[in-house]
């Protein structure tokens, strides 16, 4: 009986409701308080999904269509965050070609993504740099230096050498000033951008001991600060805990990870607004069977919900979660049930009045991408389950929001879901 009293309390939030709280809420800044998320003085809970190919895609005019059509599917199910790159360093159709110069086309596609995120109601999170190789990243703006006769011995001197350091606040800067051609607004005192990330999954593993990532992050945390106050900041971290928490490095991370960050630590900087997450079962404990890995993943995010609320005091947002069919003995039953697991953890934790702000699976696309498919993808015109799991998240965390805003209606209490 109470799954047809949930069912009928969903049904009668409309697509047209979504739309109006989407509109009323891209024109402000989302805010901190303490551990939530803020947005008109009520709590924001962020339904989200990744698509780093947002801005390579508007570049070209064949395919910017893709980009439109994305923001329109996920408005429809109630999502509200897309996180995406801000970053296309050499390479490709590349935003920053060389230290300093920049793609006017590539920057147009950006500009063309904002506007659109901006009509269909989603707030965005924009990633400033790569960890990894891919569309540049660390490796790339290490390869700029040497060709300028930096001596540099690895990918991690990133992070260290004031030339490299020199060239990402260029970058920094760029970005946060720019004048979107479509808008008219620079992007930093453009409310439909909900925060800055300082790189995807930053890790330093030539120092274990967290020293280099903690400076890094705090210098130019400070420099995004020094630019941009409307914004929110995050670090863009996995969640492996470090050195400051021993117990927790050696008991609660996966076995062999250590990548010289540190959770505790990184995440205490005064100028990190909020908290992420990621979680990667499939990739991290290779060889497990399913039901170990969902264990895992539910301590996993329950360890950190707890960190954030009693140790940080800082908003917790699960910035990257998915399930790859690529691996053996997928079944979309599997998916769904980690995506309902990682749901009620977050919607467990707003309904009580916690940190967890929302989350961001990876990654989100649309009809005719099959190039980009890596695994983890979702095509909500392909994966009916999936697309109610998602949708019926959206829909509870719209209720709670309601509640909270002292407008829900007798017998909208969230308990009943």
């Amino acid at each position: 009986m109470k799954n047809w009293v949930c069912f009928l309390f969903l049904a009668l939030i409309t697509h047209q409701q979504y739309h109006i709280l989407q509109i009323e809420a891209i024109d402000s800044f989302v805010r901190r308080n303490g551990i939530h998320l803020m947005l008109n003085g009520s709590p924001y809970y962020a339904n989200g999904f990744n698509a780093y190919w947002l801005m390579y895609m508007a570049s070209d005019p064949s395919q910017k269509s893709k980009v439109s059509s994305v923001f329109r599917e996920a408005s429809t199910h109630g999502l509200t965050v897309a996180r995406t790159w801000a970053f296309n360093d050499g390479g490709y159709r590349s935003l920053q070609y060389s230290p300093g110069s920049y793609s006017e086309q590539s920057f147009r596609g950006l500009d063309f993504v904002i506007a659109e995120a901006r009509r269909y109601g989603i707030k965005l999170i924009l990633s400033l740099v790569n960890n990894y190789d891919s569309f540049g990243g660390k490796k790339q703006y290490v390869n700029w230096a040497r060709n300028q006769g930096q001596y540099l011995q690895s990918e991690d001197d990133f992070f260290r050498n004031p030339v490299v350091r020199s060239y990402f606040k260029n970058h920094i800067r760029r970005i946060l000033n720019r004048y979107n051609t479509v808008t008219g607004v620079m992007y930093k005192n453009d409310p439909t951008i909900m925060a800055w990330e300082l790189m995807n999954e930053p890790r330093c593993p030539s120092d274990p001991s967290g020293r280099t990532i903690q400076a890094w992050l705090m210098e130019m945390a400070s420099y995004v600060k020094s630019i941009d106050r409307n914004h929110l900041l995050e670090a863009g971290l996995e969640g492996f805990y470090g050195y400051s928490t021993p117990q927790k490095k050696n008991t609660v991370n996966p076995s062999g990870i250590n990548v010289g960050t540190d959770f505790l630590a990184n995440n205490r900087i005064p100028d990190i607004d909020f908290v992420t997450l990621h979680s990667y079962p499939d990739e991290w404990l290779l060889g497990s069977n399913d039901q170990y890995k969902l264990s895992f993943m539910n301590k996993w995010i329950d360890s950190h919900i707890y960190d954030a609320q009693y140790i940080l005091g800082k908003p917790i947002l699960l910035a990257e979660f998915g399930k790859s069919w690529k691996k053996p003995g997928y079944s979309t039953y599997q998916r769904d049930q980690l995506f309902s697991s990682v749901y009620f953890k977050v919607y467990l934790s707003a309904k009580r009045g916690g940190p967890a702000a929302g989350a961001m699976f990876w990654q989100l696309l649309t009809e005719g991408m099959d190039s980009f498919r890596d695994g983890y993808d979702v095509v909500l015109s392909q994966s009916t389950s999936t697309a109610n799991i998602i949708r019926q998240q959206s829909r509870k965390l719209y209720l709670i929001r309601k509640i909270f805003e002292g407008r829900g209606k007798k017998g909208n209490d969230p308990g009943l879901f």
